[in-house]
């Protein structure tokens, strides 16, 4: 992967200066300016070529919003939100999204170790996620996607102090869904029920292809759970705005809620997300853990929770989004009777997910945005 050229934009001081630092402790990302100023930084954008900008939201002298269609009518280029966790922070961030943002990061902040360890891994690679939107491969492996902790050790770069945390590139192993839940036990014997349960998996571009996918579904459409990548805070905002848009209810999961007909459940950002069942009554479990696949809500340990506990009763969906997040998941999905689908790759942001699955052979049918759900209402019937 070349350098990616990156400007930060924000009026805090602070958080420019945290910012920078997170992003050059990764040797394939390079900050070519930092600006506090909306206005100044629209004007020197056809000279500093940026692949990527990293810009906040509310800001003075010209909000995000305002400063992000002017970028996407003039000379249009991957955008990362950098919004606060505050209601009206996250329903701009959500709006953001819809003016064509690609991915929303949380602001960075004084933390543990651990929090600024695991907020470098998400920003990292928001940041090429984004740059893979404007430069899209026919392929993504999951070694272009997610860099190993090897590999990124492996560079020189600018490392620095962030409010007395030093930013060294130690990055803790990638973790496979084995720390939240055992495998499937093989020829477990299942019992079938009438009901079908929908889980689906989204990251980069998946906030349009989800308001897309949920709208096709009439009011008794089955359960559906999904993880979709994106920061504490955010997905609250995102939930319900498509319950304003789409016919069935969706909300924001919290623990123990059921899945019923006529509603989508959003996995909340930083909780992991798992299906449950007792006896014909299925639920989600809400809990805390550590990043899975790098994410946290982890695609792959809800898709193994659904393959543990729905099997043959489950659909599983794995749409749009960089690295390999829920691709042993879906196979884990499809070796236990599960139905399983994938967006292909000409209606895909960024076609490294489904790839991913599809590689790994657990993938029944590969189609278009806009035929997924109706084909999941096929199948459930």
């Amino acid at each position: 992967m070349p350098g990616i050229k990156v400007m930060i934009v924000d009026d805090s001081a602070v958080v420019r200066q945290t910012l920078k630092e997170v992003l050059e402790s990764d040797p394939q990302i390079e900050v070519i300016n930092v600006s506090a100023d909306p206005i100044f930084a629209q004007k020197h954008l056809e000279t500093l070529k940026p692949d990527v900008i990293v810009t906040d939201v509310e800001m003075p002298r010209m909000d995000g919003l305002t400063f992000l269609r002017g970028i996407m009518e003039r000379m249009p280029m991957p955008v990362v939100v950098c919004s606060s966790k505050t209601e009206e922070g996250s329903e701009n961030a959500i709006k953001a999204l819809e003016y064509g943002a690609v991915e929303i990061i949380q602001k960075p902040k004084l933390g543990t170790k651990q929090f600024i360890e695991e907020s470098k891994v998400r920003i990292c690679d928001s940041i090429k996620a984004a740059y893979f939107t404007r430069h899209k491969l026919p392929t993504l492996s999951a070694s272009q996607a997610a860099p190993s902790a090897s590999a990124g050790a492996a560079g020189t770069a600018a490392s620095g102090r962030a409010h007395g945390h030093h930013l060294d590139r130690e990055v803790q192993p990638k973790l496979t869904a084995d720390a939240m839940l055992p495998k499937p036990d093989a020829g477990h014997i299942f019992v079938e029920t009438t009901e079908r349960v929908v889980v689906v998996g989204a990251s980069t571009g998946g906030t349009e292809a989800l308001r897309e996918f949920l709208e096709a579904f009439p009011e008794d459409a089955p359960g559906i759970v999904i993880v979709q990548h994106m920061p504490e805070h955010f997905t609250a905002a995102f939930a319900k705005r498509l319950d304003g848009l789409c016919r069935i209810n969706v909300k924001e999961a919290e623990d123990n809620d059921t899945v019923i007909r006529g509603r989508a459940l959003i996995a909340p950002g930083n909780r992991h997300t798992l299906l449950k069942r007792s006896g014909a009554r299925y639920y989600v479990e809400v809990k805390e853990g550590p990043l899975v696949c790098r994410h946290r809500p982890s695609v792959d340990v809800l898709f193994r929770s659904a393959a543990r506990y729905a099997a043959k009763n489950a659909i599983g969906v794995i749409m749009t989004g960089m690295g390999d997040d829920g691709a042993r998941g879906m196979k884990e999905l499809h070796d236990s009777g599960a139905q399983t689908i994938a967006q292909d790759e000409a209606s895909c942001v960024v076609f490294g997910m489904p790839n991913e699955a599809i590689k790994l052979g657990g993938v029944d049918s590969v189609l278009p945005l806009n035929g997924i759900a109706q084909d999941v209402l096929r199948r459930a019937r």
